[in-house]
């Protein structure tokens, strides 16, 4: 017994300890609701770059693993466009990481977004929709 217990400390302070991997379904609704709700007004971006207005979905991106569809709207334009979502890694021990082949923007004209609306559907069918002007989502 005591050999075992000398062992496994032995090889936790070479290797390290075990890699924690992601169990169950990580960030639901019920988890990343509120901090949405919070964050509100960071939920999209709009940046002047190389001739173009880009949209960014960043932060909306980073919680997708408790939502199950993104939508939006420039300039109040009907109907709302749908936003691609990859799935969450739940294998992973940041399974809502990310990946390369996400975008995480769109490119417009430039100066031709006044207003973008998003809607966001969490994973237990609720949404919440808000419209942004661009002076409160533009960044430098």
């Amino acid at each position: 017994m005591i050999k075992n217990i000398f062992k496994t400390a032995t090889l936790v302070a070479l290797l390290g300890p075990a890699p924690v991997v992601a169990q169950g379904k990580f960030l639901t609704a019920a988890e990343v609701k509120p901090i949405l709700t919070a964050t509100k007004g960071n939920w999209i971006a709009v940046r002047k770059f190389n001739g173009q207005d880009l949209l960014y979905f960043s932060h909306l991106l980073a919680w997708r693993c408790g939502l199950s569809a993104v939508s939006y709207a420039i300039n109040t334009e009907a109907p709302l466009i749908e936003w691609p979502l990859t799935p969450c890694n739940e294998d992973s021990p940041t399974p809502a990481a990310i990946g390369e082949d996400q975008l995480i923007y769109t490119d417009q004209p430039l100066g031709s977004i006044s207003s973008v609306t998003v809607r966001i559907t969490y994973d237990d069918d609720t949404t919440d929709q808000v419209t942004f002007e661009r002076k409160f989502i533009e960044i430098p």
